[in-house]
């Protein structure tokens, strides 16, 4: 009878274990989550993530989440605690909203040091942010002596120097590779921007490095995936000696986290910065340290960056570093696909130069090959350069990929749906910029949306609210203003005095599906004209 009852005893505990099991991770899940009524991307949502980690494993996250918005609608639960979006309200909701970053982010820590872009508290990423946001104003480039003298120097003496030579050299017939000039360009503004021209980079002067760094930076590319969507079985393995991550890979970080601490060290040991050229200003640089040692005498362990303080070398450095990264890829591809668009038509070009031409100064090069520069202002303000530039950065998004985000412990609504605390939920451009309610026929590139009077002012409201190449909110990127500065100034430059067609642009069509987007060869050909 004991043993019996014993039997019977186990039997009732494994009875009730299994149906713990069940409700807990079937039932719950499914049925009675505050999830459940939100629909799923795919059966297996509520349950597992193992779907969702597939699809970005075999980089068909963008599409994916596309086509599962375009059945199921602005909500998709993609993960067992985990939704896309994709709704402006929502949107506003989530990046207006101040909801903190993930530790999806971590990856973008460098020597051990957060930096803006990777920081998780929203209050630390609002100091360190307060550091530099005024030299990335869009009132302060145009009006800045450095970043005008620095341009000038880098389209004169440079970039235009490079087209010209491609129309003379017989050994180029099949053009040059606009994307690795358009990847060195970007490189040479951004760094010329955080250290000054002098202790900046010169990518369109050395091919052979830049060329060197190009491979360097595509080996790291898709070896993120592990440590930001399995941080912890990922640290695990890597204690036991199982890395995820070739050796390779890991060299090519190395060489390149050590290059952009050489060039911190640089400019931390140059003599006093003096204003006697302004091309040589390192503006960034300049306002972050000021900023942090400014920070640190007034508040000094009391300040949200003391721990940046305690670390000043490689928080410097983990900063810069994302900084030139970011605004070298960004830019770069941006222009890649908007030379790529300009070349199909010669009809645009003939129009874009008119307008370029009626700049005062116009960027016409003289015959010994020196520019005045335009007013940043009236550059800024031509409506056919701005048009082609905004829809190249819609269709062709350099970061078309998801915007991980936590929701707040209180939890949120999100349209008709209650989100309770501690949720991943992203938006992402690559499925907002494809509305056909508010870009009709999304896949085709059409700058003519972008111009005035092409829309009402309902409808062109709508488009820029729903425009979301840099983000939004508090934690949009930082380097907008830059970015469009300086692509504008470059497409001005090159179109004002050259004729761009097409050689060769195999896989430019077939963009990378990805956190960021690339063309698949990532190379184009472009054969290039003087203008007469």
């Amino acid at each position: 009878m004991n043993m019996a009852g014993g039997f019977t005893g186990l039997s009732c505990t494994a009875a009730a274990l299994l149906a713990f099991l069940t409700y807990r991770f079937l039932f719950w899940p499914a049925l009675f989550s505050p999830l459940a009524r939100i629909p799923n991307a795919h059966w297996s949502v509520p349950f597992s993530r193992l779907w969702i980690l597939r699809i970005r494993f075999t980089h068909r996250e963008n599409k994916t989440l596309f086509a599962a918005h375009r059945r199921h609608g602005p909500v998709v639960r993609v993960g067992p605690n985990e939704l896309s979006i994709d709704d402006v309200d929502c949107v506003r909701t989530v990046y207006q909203g101040g909801f903190e970053k993930t530790s999806w982010y971590s990856v973008f820590d460098n020597y051990g040091a957060v930096c803006m872009f990777s920081a998780r508290p929203s209050p630390e990423h609002s100091a360190r942010k307060r550091l530099i946001s005024h030299v990335y104003s869009k009132s302060y480039i145009q009006s800045s002596p450095a970043a005008s003298a620095q341009g000038q120097a880098i389209l004169s003496e440079r970039l235009l120097p490079i087209l010209e030579q491609s129309t003379k050299n017989t050994q180029l017939p099949h053009g040059i590779d606009i994307y690795s000039v358009f990847m060195a360009a970007t490189m040479d503004f951004i760094a010329g921007y955080l250290f000054g021209l002098k202790n900046g980079t010169d990518f369109l002067g050395d091919k052979a490095y830049r060329e060197h760094f190009l491979e360097l930076y595509r080996a790291r590319n898709g070896y993120g995936y592990y440590d930001q969507e399995m941080p912890k079985f990922t640290k695990f393995c890597r204690r036991i000696g199982i890395p995820f991550c070739p050796k390779w890979v890991d060299a090519a970080n190395r060489e390149l986290g050590e290059w952009c601490l050489q060039l911190c060290d640089q400019i931390s040991s140059s003599p006093e910065i003096t204003d006697t050229d302004p091309r040589d200003e390192p503006v960034v640089w300049k306002s972050l340290v000021d900023g942090l040692r400014r920070d640190e005498a007034t508040k000094g362990r009391n300040s949200l960056l003391y721990p940046v303080v305690f670390n000043f070398r490689l928080s410097v450095a983990s900063e810069l570093f994302d900084h030139v990264l970011a605004g070298q890829e960004t830019a770069g591809l941006a222009l890649t696909y908007l030379a790529w668009r300009l070349s199909q038509s010669l009809e645009l070009q003939e129009k874009l130069r008119n307008e370029l031409l009626g700049l005062t100064p116009n960027l016409r090069q003289r015959p010994d090959g020196t520019l005045d520069m335009p007013d940043s202002k009236q550059l800024d303000s031509l409506p056919l350069l701005h048009a082609v530039l905004t829809e190249t950065l819609r269709l062709h998004a350099p970061i078309p990929g998801p915007q991980p985000r936590q929701t707040p412990e209180a939890g949120c609504r999100l349209g008709s749906y209650y989100v309770p605390g501690g949720v991943r939920v992203a938006a992402l451009a690559y499925t907002l910029h494809r509305d056909e309610a508010v870009y009709p026929d999304a896949e085709t590139w059409d700058h003519t949306r972008w111009l005035p009077g092409t829309a009402t002012d309902d409808e062109k409201k709508l488009r820029n609210r729903q425009f979301w190449a840099f983000g939004s909110g508090g934690r949009m990127c930082i380097g907008s203003n830059f970015a469009m500065n300086e692509m504008k100034l470059m497409i001005a430059a090159i179109y004002s005095n050259y004729t761009s067609y097409i050689v060769d642009d195999e896989g430019v069509a077939d963009q990378s599906d990805g956190y960021t987007s690339r063309p698949a060869n990532e190379q184009l050909y472009l054969r290039f004209e003087k203008v007469v």
